[in-house]
């Protein structure tokens, strides 16, 4: 190993090192932020080292533990289901748009082109939704709409299709008397658990962070997800301190607004980043498979 190697060999070391210590700090900076005392927060800003802490804002959710407990359930749930099931959608409508012998496929790539362009805006959605399909005040309202199948998605998993999965194979397959699904399940999808990987993962984060469904479509707080109640509990610390003049003022003014929004961020991220590590493992080895062995 020559001196030169090792130089580029730490100076990459130290780079890589850089971008991951300012990938970290924000982090950092939002946990010790919601652990800091309200008043340092007003007086001194957001610091590393805050010269007071406190858990006041922790505690205050601790006070509604049993409803952000149910709005864990609720979130785990919809984006289990529904990560899954856009999957199986995206995938199903994906790989015949890729097959260059599908009749009208052309028509229907177009039109999944034009629903990333236009669409017909909130107020038909909320009157198809709630009228038609009536799932106002139901789970299928945190998972179906905006989020269960996705034009982009469906797009780069098509190209995925044409550019990864040869031809030839599957011609030999439909030789051999393999069908259409026996195909598309034993051939095609073993070749694509790299953009399934990826999209998958997409579409977990989107479910995760979701909260406009819930805002639009759900007025019953017991099926409210894990943003909705955030933003529920944040928007009534909101009210009540900016109408802190209605004889509570003293009380008022000990809410942890500011911390508050710190801890509320905590929560949301840090089950993802928990989980992210033991689903990190089948992210990368799919993003390795996907070649044709001779």
């Amino acid at each position: 190993m020559t001196k030169e190697y090792r130089g580029w060999q730490w100076a990459s070391h130290l780079i890589l090192g850089l971008f991951s210590l300012a990938c970290i700090l924000p982090f950092v900076l939002l946990f010790m932020a919601s652990i800091t005392s309200p008043d340092v927060i007003v007086t001194q800003g957001y610091t590393f080292f805050p010269s007071s802490f406190s858990l006041a804002a922790y505690e205050y959710l601790l006070q509604n533990s049993k409803m952000i407990y149910h709005a864990y359930g609720i979130t785990i749930i919809t984006t289990v289901i529904g990560t899954i099931v856009s999957l199986l959608i995206t995938s199903l409508l994906a790989y015949p748009l890729s097959r260059k012998d599908m009749p009208g496929g052309m028509i229907l790539s177009f039109i999944v082109f034009f629903t990333l362009l236009f669409n017909g805006g909130l107020v038909p959605t909320y009157m198809i939704y709630t009228q038609m399909f009536d799932i106002k005040n139901t789970l299928f309202a945190q998972i179906v709409p905006w989020l269960l199948m996705n034009g982009f998605n469906v797009l780069l998993m098509r190209a995925f299709f044409m550019n990864s999965v040869p031809t030839p194979v599957i011609e030999s397959a439909s030789i051999d008397g393999a069908g259409e699904f026996t195909i598309y399940y034993r051939i095609v999808l073993q070749l694509s658990l790299p953009i399934m990987a990826t999209i998958g993962l997409f579409q977990a984060l989107a479910y995760w962070n979701d909260w406009n469904n819930g805002l639009v479509f759900i007025t019953d707080s017991t099926l409210f997800n894990l943003q909705n109640v955030l933003n529920r509990i944040m928007s009534d610390i909101e009210f009540l301190t900016s109408n802190s003049n209605m004889g509570t003022g003293s009380i008022i003014k000990q809410l942890p607004s500011e911390t508050f929004r710190m801890a509320i961020a905590v929560i949301g991220i840090v089950p993802v980043l928990i989980a992210y590590p033991f689903f990190q493992k089948y992210f990368i080895k799919g993003l390795t498979i996907g070649a044709v062995k001779g």
